[in-house]
């Protein structure tokens, strides 16, 4: 799925979910380069919904797993990138590392939850460096508008994304020289782990793309990662290639496991947003502790 579609179609998802009003969605898809008439079809076809109200799983947050730690605090950072570049994010040292995760963000850019994600792990034993991929365009906090941010995400050619994480990986093992690093992302950050995946970088150890559009004939041939892809049962549009990256997963002869959430929808790991679904959030936490504890630790 080519993520520019995938960033369009998630504005309109969200339409129809009553998370955006359809004035704020047609703006949102103007910025990303539809016309009026292009975006009101693409809104008619997700559902046009338009109510304002918040969207809900309606799934339980009773029973899951043990809640998840307090995020240590995380500091400004900068480091190099390819071409020049300079490259922001934000880092989170564990006190007694067990791995070093590169944290991918969603559509909105490097945020105060992406940051708390980031904290979070160092506090779970991985230290972790939140990378933004804004940073080109000086960085999430200098556009000052989500929208926008989504729309240079959208516009970013994908070998200067690719460039970046590996640039992140490189600072992740300026930072942390004795650990494994492994990456996690979210939405659009699921579909730039998975990209990752595909680029043929050998060095992460493990991964996990959380709901995240699957490229266009996406190979992993190159990569050694061990995969956990999480994905949730309501999220219809990603789970649409939740078979063509469990088939392309095996033709890589990758170690990987792919969960589905029951009851939950797209973004439930994020507890800013209205599809939060704490108990899906919590076991899927716990999930990827494992994961990491097994192949960073």
């Amino acid at each position: 799925m080519a993520f520019q579609r995938y960033l369009a179609e998630e504005v309109a998802t969200d339409h129809a979910d009553g998370v955006l009003p359809r004035r704020e969605a047609l703006r949102r898809l103007a910025l990303l380069g539809l016309g009026v008439p292009a975006a009101s079809a693409l809104l008619a076809a997700c559902g046009d919904g338009g109510s304002g109200s918040e969207a809900s799983s309606g799934a339980s947050s009773e029973g899951g797993a043990p809640p998840r730690p307090a995020p240590l605090p995380t500091q400004a950072v900068t480091f190099p990138g390819q071409e020049g570049r300079t490259l922001q994010g934000a880092w989170a040292e564990a006190g007694q590392p067990r791995g070093a995760v590169l944290v991918i963000h969603e559509n909105r850019g490097l945020n105060d939850h992406i940051r708390s994600v980031a904290g979070r792990l160092a506090a779970s034993g991985f230290s972790a460096l939140a990378i933004d991929l804004l940073s080109a365009e000086g960085g999430t906090a200098a556009l000052g508008d989500e929208a926008k941010a989504m729309a240079a995400l959208s516009s970013a050619p994908q070998e200067r994304l690719v460039a970046d994480m590996g640039s992140g990986l490189d600072e992740l093992g300026r930072r942390a020289p004795d650990q494994k690093p492994g990456a996690i992302g979210f939405c659009f950050g699921g579909g730039m782990t998975w990209l990752l995946l595909a680029s043929g970088e050998p060095r992460l150890a493990a991964a996990a793309p959380f709901y995240g559009p699957l490229p266009d004939g996406a190979d992993f041939s190159g990569s050694r990662a061990a995969v956990l892809g999480v994905y949730a049962e309501r999220d219809d549009r990603v789970n649409a290639s939740r078979e063509e990256a469990k088939a392309a997963l095996e033709r890589a002869g990758l170690t990987h496991e792919l969960v589905t959430y029951p009851g939950a929808d797209h973004a439930f790991f994020n507890d800013t947003g209205p599809r939060y679904d704490e108990a899906a959030a919590t076991q899927a936490y716990a999930k990827v502790l494992d994961w990491f504890g097994r192949y960073l630790g």
